[in-house]
């Protein structure tokens, strides 16, 4: 959906008190999340009142900002919602946040409030599957060793002469995590004619893709591809280590634009720099990546700066699901991409 439709308000809402609505996204993202259409929907549904988080970071221009809002419309970088940031916002009612991940923006005072919080995170979701996708391709075919080869002085078959490439039809991808990105990834890999099996602890015996489940280490070690759909948990962390690595077939490819802390990169950046298998990673230990990191150097890995989500198409969806959840909101309805407390405990 490249430019989602955003209907109209209902006439109903002129005869009601106007809401205020507080929209705080960072300057360098407003124009993709909030286009023309879509400022237009919020400001027949309220009074719009715009802040840069940036402009936000001191309590006192948060509260002249916050104190007649009804609706927070938030994004990266918005201060986190705990005791004194909510007690000057009295008429807060409902969290709407732009982006995905909200650990950084709720805090246990907030969700004593009973407040509902919605997020946007389902229009990134096709954005990273695709990039997954994308990465997955690429490493099939050898594609970073042959330009490496191609651009460093190599002769023409010195390029040719690299291991021999392979088509995802008849791959065998190993996918952790079933999240929404992970089962976007999974439906376009099937697509494709591969055998797609699935490591998720969760999936339950009536899921759809129950039937594709493996153990960690019986998924590692039978997989040409590997790719990282799961969330950045207590749990999830460090679950990819040295000895989990070491499974790998010799020649396996493995993807991650998830998060880096659900691998041990010392582990990984070793099992990469001998050869054996190469990788794509859209996130890193240390983001931005330094220049000088070791990990650009290598040839046989794809490296993109944390830009998976980051999509003009996926911007625009971000823009229509909020004006959805605020509808849903003022109709009385329950949102669609509500969380509660124990729906974080699972998410990244």
């Amino acid at each position: 959906m490249n430019n989602p439709t955003v209907d109209a308000a209902p006439s109903v809402q002129a005869e009601s008190p106007r809401l205020h609505i507080l929209l705080s996204i960072p300057d360098h993202e407003f124009p993709a999340i909030i286009n023309q259409q879509t400022r237009a929907a919020l400001e027949e549904l309220g009074n719009v009142t715009t802040a840069a988080p940036a402009e936000l970071q001191n309590l006192d221009a948060f509260a002249r900002a916050a104190a007649e809002a009804d609706v927070f419309i938030t994004a990266w970088g918005f201060p986190r919602l705990d005791a004194m940031h909510l007690s000057v916002a009295p008429n807060l009612k409902c969290v709407i946040h732009a982006a995905s991940s909200i650990h950084t923006l709720v805090s246990d005072d907030f969700w004593a409030t009973g407040i509902p919080i919605s997020q946007s995170g389902a229009a990134m979701a096709p954005a990273v599957a695709e990039m997954s996708l994308t990465f997955t391709l690429n490493l099939l075919r050898r594609i970073e060793k042959m330009d490496h080869q191609m651009r460093s002085g190599h002769s023409w078959e010195d390029a040719r002469s690299i291991r021999r490439a392979r088509e995802i039809s008849g791959s065998r991808i190993g996918v952790i995590g079933a999240s929404r990105t992970g089962r976007r990834y999974i439906d376009a890999c099937l697509a494709l004619g591969a055998d797609v099996q699935i490591y998720d602890p969760y999936l339950t015996v009536d899921d759809p893709l129950a039937k594709q489940a493996l153990g960690l280490k019986e998924l590692l070690a039978t997989s040409d591809v590997i790719a990282v759909h799961a969330p950045a948990t207590p749990e999830t962390a460090g679950l990819i280590g040295e000895a989990e690595l070491a499974l790998l077939q010799d020649g396996a490819v493995f993807v991650n634009t998830a998060r880096s802390s659900i691998v041990d990169m010392e582990a990984l950046y070793k099992e990469v720099a001998s050869g054996r298998i190469d990788a794509a990673l859209d996130v890193f230990d240390v983001e931005p990546l330094p220049v000088g990191d070791r990990w650009r150097s290598l040839p046989n890995v794809l490296l993109t700066p944390h830009v998976g989500g980051a999509t003009v198409d996926s911007r625009q969806r971000a823009g229509g699901i909020v004006v959805a959840e605020l509808r849903r909101f003022l109709a009385g309805d329950p949102m669609e991409h509500a969380l509660t407390r124990v729906d974080l405990e699972r998410m990244g």
